[in-house]
């Protein structure tokens, strides 16, 4: 085989470590992004922090010393603003490069928002009890009931197995079983914990909230019911959570007045009590689960235009260290030839690429504005059809930029804060000619229905005629899947009893 050598010439685009560390920061949430401040702060020692460091660009200081980091763009619209048991029962690189580079649980009959009290009392505790779950977890909420039960050593630490098996909801997910399984290996011993277990369990059940410490959710809201008074209603409610849950979730009227005995006043009586339970009684002590999403941007309506800006609450505030940087600077052969050297071109090129990262965020924020005026000043309904490729081709940027940047990016709006992404969206065709966002038809669908009558709520085909007659081509298949992804349930289980 004759060997031969030959010259050939290609084209391919290398990312340098600069260039992909931009790309990188780009697509970061805000979180993320402060991990790797963090990070870098504390492995190079060149990068510092600065209280008054402007984030925003020479351009954008020079045009607005005031507001460094606003862009303001023309819109109509008025001034608006930004937003007991005893114990004795235990038993004892180049910019232009880097941004063109190289993408339902609960029981329907039951609502979802925490109810104040599972027992229905309806005093004044229900404030206080919400402002003391916010500070404290389940579990230290449970402990600190138990205070007032004297209990032994070992009994305290069979409740403490018991808390520790709970999962945020308040459930046990493992049975008592499982759980002496995994404590004790002699047969015997299993038996007797299991035992203790099933009291612990009976002591757990007593505490607040209500329903703490079942099994399913029919133990759960049994157990909430029977802290109410008694009456006929609250008796045809238990027989209906012991045994007929699946009716009720079905809205199943004839069979479960056949089944309860009841009549329809009855059975209306006892849905309310029912609807009025919570069905997670761990839920409002989850921690995080109400956790305010810090906004990338901020929109406000002045007079008639919207400004656009960026937080600096999440702004990392960056400099150089000069104190090492002079040092570098007076030592023999400069910059070039010192250990440090390096580390000072790393933390300058951090610094430019976070700087790049947010003045795309606003550069791209400040489009979306622009292209949906009519969100900012009348709300969803007035939603248009975008997609990432027309905010790419005004910016002058890669479509994958642009969707870096929408990803886990939030915008605080007279409206509410959303995810940047948000305001994307395809169109469905209009009678007129038009298009149709689909955001604007989810809400006119989510109007529909909360308007409907609960006697005979809406159907899917239904709703795709009023929609017809709004002049926005639908069919009912995509206002079933629209309709689902707004968590809205069929319209057999919305009708009322």
């Amino acid at each position: 085989m004759k060997q031969t050598l030959q010259v050939r010439l290609s084209q391919h685009l290398a990312l340098t470590p600069q260039l992909q560390q931009s790309i990188r920061l780009l697509q970061l949430s805000t979180l993320e992004l402060h991990q790797e401040v963090e990070q870098m702060l504390a492995s190079n020692p060149l990068l510092e922090t600065e209280e008054e460091f402007s984030i925003s660009t020479p351009e954008l200081a020079a045009n607005a010393p005031a507001e460094a980091s606003s862009h303001d763009t023309a819109a109509d619209g008025g001034e608006a603003e930004a937003p007991e048991l005893s114990a004795e029962d235990f038993g004892g690189t180049e910019r232009e490069d880097w941004e063109n580079g190289t993408e339902r649980d609960d029981f329907d009959g039951i609502r979802e928002l925490p109810s104040g009290s599972g027992s229905g009392s309806g005093d004044d505790d229900g404030e206080r009890e919400s402002q003391e779950s916010a500070e404290l977890t389940l579990a230290q909420h449970l402990i600190q009931q138990l205070a007032g039960h004297h209990l032994s050593a070992e009994d305290r630490a069979v409740v403490q197995v018991l808390i520790e098996s709970l999962n945020e909801d308040g459930y046990l997910e493992d049975t008592l079983e499982d759980i002496a399984a995994a404590l004790a290996e002699d047969e015997q011993e299993r038996e007797e914990l299991v035992d203790r277990l099933r009291i612990a369990q009976r002591l757990l059940q007593s505490l607040e909230p209500a329903g703490i410490a079942a099994r399913d959710l029919s133990e759960c809201l049994v157990l909430q019911l029977r802290a109410q008074p008694r009456s006929p209603a609250q008796a045809i409610a238990l027989l209906i959570c012991k045994s007929h849950l699946e009716l009720l979730a079905r809205r199943d009227m004839r069979r479960l007045m056949l089944e309860t005995g009841a009549d329809e006043a009855l059975l209306r009586e006892a849905q309310a009590l029912i609807t009025r339970l919570e069905p997670k009684p761990g839920r409002r002590f989850a921690q995080g689960a109400s956790a305010a999403v810090v906004p990338d941007v901020i929109v406000r309506k002045v007079g008639r235009e919207f400004r656009v800006m960026l937080n600096p609450e999440v702004a990392p505030k960056l400099r150089i260290n000069e104190l090492y940087a002079n040092a570098l600077r007076a030592t023999r052969g400069g910059i070039s030839n010192s250990p440090l050297g390096g580390q000072l071109q790393e933390a300058r090129w951090f610094i430019k690429n976070i700087q790049q990262r947010f003045d795309t965020i606003l550069r791209v924020s400040t489009a979306i504005v622009e292209r949906q005026r009519g969100f900012f000043t009348h709300g969803e309904l007035a939603m248009k059809p975008l997609v990432l490729r027309e905010i790419a081709d005004e910016l002058g940027l890669h479509e994958s930029t642009i969707s870096r940047v929408t990803t886990a990016k939030y915008m605080a709006t007279p409206w509410g804060t959303f995810e940047l992404k948000y305001f994307f969206g395809s169109g469905l065709s209009t009678e007129a000619g038009g298009e149709a966002s689909s955001t604007a038809v989810r809400a006119l669908i989510k109007q529909f229905v909360a308007a409907e009558d609960v006697k005979k709520p809406l159907s899917d085909s239904a709703l795709a005629a009023m929609l017809e007659e709004q002049g926005i081509q639908c069919a009912r298949r995509t206002v079933a899947k629209y309709r689902e992804a707004m968590k809205i349930a069929p319209a057999n289980l919305r009708k009322a009893l």
